[in-house]
């Protein structure tokens, strides 16, 4: 259940009624770059957030190495 022929050419021409034709191409620009803005931060979020996750998994690690460490110490 998709937009149709009729659906599309009925937003184009509220499109243009209410923008005007001149300002379209310069409304597509402004899309265009909102959306590689968007893009580029959701990747920037990512890449974060794997960072993260990696830096927290190496900190689990020492720290149960530590503990093992501690404990291997007591036991003797």
């Amino acid at each position: 259940m998709g937009i149709g022929a009729m659906e599309w050419v009925l937003i184009v021409v509220v499109v243009i009624l209410l923008f005007g034709a001149k300002r379209i191409p310069e409304l597509a620009r402004s899309l265009g770059k909102a959306s590689y803005e968007f893009k580029k931060a959701k990747e920037d979020l990512s890449r974060e957030s794997e960072e993260l996750v990696k830096a927290a998994e190496k900190n689990a690690a020492a720290h149960d190495e530590a503990d093992d460490a501690e404990k291997k110490d007591k036991a003797e």
